[in-house]
C-alpha cells in the first residue's frame, strides 16, 4: 500500500469520527441548555402556589451538586480551559440552586 492511498485510506475514516464527536457536542449543548430553561416552570409552579412540601431539597441539592463537580471536572479535564460543557454544567448548577433557594424560601 502506497503512502498516499494510506494517508487517504485514514483520512476517510476519521471524517465520520470528527462529524460524529461534532454532531455529539452540539447535540449535548442544545439538550442541557434546553434544560436549563426546563427548571422554570417547576420554580413558577411553586412561587404561583406557594407550596414546596411536594420538592426535594435533597433532590435538588444532589442534583446542584452533580453539576457543579462536573463543571468542576470538565474544566480539569479540558486543560483548566472553559468549553461549552463547562458552561452548561454551570448554568445547570445554577438554576438547581434557583429551585432549592425557590424551595426553601416557601417552606419558611
Amino acid at each position: 500500500m502506497n503512502t498516499t492511498f494510506s494517508t487517504l485510506l485514514t483520512s476517510t475514516r476519521r471524517r465520520p469520527q470528527i462529524t460524529y464527536l461534532t454532531l455529539l457536542t452540539w447535540t449535548f449543548t442544545f439538550f442541557n441548555a434546553v434544560r436549563v430553561l426546563a427548571y422554570l416552570p417547576t420554580v413558577w409552579a411553586i412561587v404561583q402556589s406557594g407550596d414546596s412540601s411536594q420538592h426535594s431539597v435533597w433532590t435538588w441539592l444532589t442534583w446542584a451538586g452533580a453539576n457543579a463537580t462536573m463543571a468542576a471536572w470538565l474544566y480539569e479535564q479540558n486543560g483548566r480551559r472553559a468549553s461549552r460543557a463547562v458552561a452548561v454544567n454551570v448554568c445547570n448548577t445554577t438554576m438547581c440552586m434557583l429551585t432549592l433557594l425557590t424551595i426553601l424560601v416557601h417552606r419558611v
